[in-house]
Order: structure tokens, then sequence, then C-alpha cells
């Protein structure tokens, strides 16, 4: 079998460009998905179910749901009453956020609630109200149990972003997609992009495994 470097030449330039666009991609989601994620976690915990039914249903429906699916609804059912015309990179970073802050808020809630719940009772006997406690007891020591998880969703979703190629978001799998039509061939474009992604996935593994060591030795 002929390997032809020549297309992973010519295309470099928009390899790198798609490569670019799926690490803001990335960033943005898991950015976006993680604040969102947090008050979706604090709504699900409410001690009040009218409160709680709404953010339960929201985490049901983007976990039981391919995001697939969730990107064709955004992209051809919401961004359109939103924006005209839409544009694919904001559907697919509105897409994969939303996504995102569902595995985000169970992430968050796990860790909040294994915390002792001794700590928040003792914190309170002190004199200290329901904010300062989880900001200054509870959610640092959690963080630290989130950690791994959160890594996880956020390797998760570097690779999930490839999905946005199905609607032109010109991110690396768009341009991998781009040159196997072109030339009518698989190896080259699609293993560039496999090791591209792949290139990504452990370094981020790496940086994930040296913080939580460094947090660890706190």
């Amino acid at each position: 079998m002929d390997f032809r470097f020549d297309i992973i030449i010519e295309y470099a330039p928009f390899l790198l460009k798609g490569l670019l666009y799926t690490i803001g991609l990335s960033v943005g989601g898991i950015v976006l998905g993680t604040v969102l994620g947090f008050f979706i976690a604090l709504g699900k915990m409410s001690k009040f179910k009218l409160v709680r039914i709404p953010f339960i249903w929201y985490i049901n429906f983007f976990r039981g749901t391919p995001l697939l699916v969730q990107l064709f609804l955004v992209h051809f059912g919401l961004m359109p009453l939103l924006m005209s015309p839409t544009n694919t990179v904001i559907s697919a970073l509105v897409a994969l956020s939303l996504n995102s802050a569902a595995y985000v808020a169970e992430i968050f809630r796990a860790g909040i609630q294994s915390i002792d719940k001794g700590q928040d009772e003792a914190a309170r006997s002190l004199g200290m109200g329901s904010r300062l406690t989880m900001g200054h007891i509870i959610f640092p020591q959690a963080f630290r149990r989130m950690i791994p998880p959160l890594g996880n969703e956020f390797i998760t979703l570097l690779k999930d972003s490839s999905l946005a190629a199905i609607i032109a978001t010109p991110e690396l799998m768009y341009w991998g997609r781009a040159a196997s039509g072109q030339y009518f061939r698989v190896w080259e474009p699609y293993l560039a992009v496999a090791f591209t992604y792949l290139l990504l996935t452990l370094s981020l593994t790496y940086l994930l495994n040296y913080v939580e060591k460094r947090l660890s030795n706190k």
C-alpha cells in the first residue's frame, strides 16, 4: 500500500487551522459547561422539589440523548431563533457547552455530597453561613476529588468535538473529511487526524495527572 505524505503536507495548514478550532471549541465548551454545570448541580441539590425537577430533567435529557442529535437540534432548531444567519462555530460551542454542563453538574453534585455532612454542621455551629461554608469548607475539599472526573470530561469533550464536522464546523475532523473527499483516500487524512487527537489527549492526560499530584501533596 502506497502512503501519500504529500496529501498530509498539502493539507497541513488546514489541519492546523482545524486544530485551533478544535482546541477553542473544547476549552470554550468545558469553561461554559463548568459554569453552567455548577449552577445546575446547586439546583438539583435544592431542598425544594419543584426547583429540583427542571434541573433533573435537563441532566436526563442531555445525558440520555446522543450529542449528534443535540448538535442538530441546536444548529437547525435553536440557533435560527436567536441569530440569522446561523454560525456553525457558535452552534457547535453552544451544543458542546450544554452537553458538558449536564455531566459536569453530576460531577459537582457527587463531589459536594461526598464531603461529610458533619463538616457542614460544624461550620454552621461556628456561625458560618451557607455561602461561607460552601466556599471555604465544602467546595475546596470537593474540588480535589472532582479533578479526575472533570479531566475525563474534558478529554471526552475534546474527542466529541469532532462531531461538529457534521454541521460543517471547520475543526480538525472537517478538514480530514475534506482531504479524504478530494483524493478519495482514507489512510492519510484520517491517520493524521487520529494522531493529532491522540497527541492532544495524551498531553492533556499528563497535565491533569501533574495537577492532581500537586494538589494531593498540599
